[in-house]
């Protein structure tokens, strides 16, 4: 195993013939291009998808590669879901700095289509598309923790549009230009899902605060976003006013479904497979089976792409699939830890500087897109378990 370079490694269960042909060109395109244009960022610190580089994003944008499913006269290519999914997939397993586009294209750019009006589909879907405008999440808050349905930012109805005061925790705002909000635009409700809306805040409007948060890897990540009466006109308003739990949960079936709720750890796998000894039957089995459940939750994920592509629900597939996802990643730096000793690794070698950087991340996977808890317990109230 010790020979095995790391292209090699990812080949392991990464181009495996599940996909149509055209695919499999696409992926071809797509590492020859990531090769020309990120030729050391493979062997990089693993970011995952956290590093914001706007030029390389600009550059994906140049190659068709960002709105890829959307109609040609919103800016995008009209190619297929698992076309994208490809480039997602490249994308992630070289490392690549992906988090300026990266929400915008997954989520927010299906959002606007499913629900925004005219106007701000030709206003943001073509920025977008060209890797230009960026959006970050308004959905978890300082005292809701997972629990989403007790949001407490309010939007209260003026001339002209709605004021916004609150905060929202754990988003990127820092690197955004828009942030898509889910706030409470109801005064009450018996239903906790009622009386909610999605709006679309710029985030250089007065009254928008922007604090960033180190996390344990010293990286900035995230932010605290303060809303001190800040005005949101009407055609920023995303859907219907009172609709905003149904369409929060379509966007988190999109957030959860993706490479990027298995592939976080996806680094530290190939340095482990460079690293292991061509001898060792425990390491080969152990990370045989690492290998064997990666290659099965990446069919689960092309297959919950195919559904979402055909229209398909996919909240309780998406919340199964990210549980699993998640479990997965964390155990990669158990397995790591268990087979490697790091005190007696070059400490400047790649599968050292991975090791350490995942066991510092992995807690937070868990957490993200709905921690397990809360992901659990709507796969048991829809399986009719609870």
């Amino acid at each position: 195993m010790s020979q095995l370079t790391v292209s090699q490694a990812a080949s392991l269960y990464i181009a495996h013939k599940v996909l149509p042909p055209e695919c499999e060109a696409l992926r071809g395109e797509v590492r020859e291009f990531l090769a020309r244009t990120l030729p050391f960022h493979r062997d990089a610190v693993p970011q995952t998808f956290s590093a914001f580089d706007p030029a390389f994003s600009r550059k994906l944008g140049e190659q068709g590669w960002i709105g890829m499913p959307w109609p040609k006269q919103y800016g995008g290519h009209e190619r297929s879901a698992l076309e994208r999914y490809v480039v997602c997939e490249e994308l992630l397993a070289a490392n690549a700095p992906v988090l300026a586009h990266w929400i915008a294209d997954r989520q927010i750019g299906a959002q606007l289509l499913r629900f925004g009006t005219e106007t701000l589909r030709e206003k943001m879907l073509p920025a977008i598309a060209r890797g230009e405008l960026y959006f970050s999440l308004g959905m978890s808050e300082p005292d809701s923790g997972s629990d989403l349905a007790s949001i407490r930012t309010r939007a209260e109805k003026v001339e002209g549009g709605w004021s916004v005061n609150g905060r929202k925790i754990w988003n990127t705002a820092h690197h955004a230009h828009y942030m898509l909000a889910l706030v409470r635009t109801a005064k009450s409700t018996e239903d906790r899902h009622a009386g909610m809306s999605q709006l679309i805040i710029d985030l250089k409007a007065p009254g928008v605060s922007v604090r960033r948060i180190r996390n344990l890897t010293g990286v900035e990540g995230f932010s605290e976003v303060l809303f001190e009466d800040v005005f949101v006109a009407d055609d920023h308003l995303l859907g219907e006013e009172g609709r905003g739990w149904k369409q929060v949960t379509t966007e988190l079936g999109d957030e959860r479904a993706g490479p990027e709720r298995y592939m976080s750890s996806y680094q530290l796998l190939t340095c482990m497979i460079d690293a292991a000894p061509a001898d060792n039957d425990r390491t080969a089995v152990a990370i045989g089976r690492l290998i064997a459940e990666a290659r099965t939750l990446r069919n689960m994920s092309v297959g919950l792409a195919g559904m979402s592509a055909r229209g398909e629900e996919i909240n309780t597939a998406g919340a199964l699939f990210k549980d699993l996802g998640t479990t997965f990643e964390q155990q990669v730096p158990d397995v790591a830890s268990d087979l490697f000793e790091l005190e007696q690794l070059d400490q400047t070698a790649p599968l050292a500087v991975s090791l350490r950087r995942i066991t510092q991340m992995a807690p937070s996977y868990s957490l993200r897109g709905g921690s397990r808890e809360v992901l659990r317990g709507m796969i048991a109230r829809k399986l009719g378990l609870r």
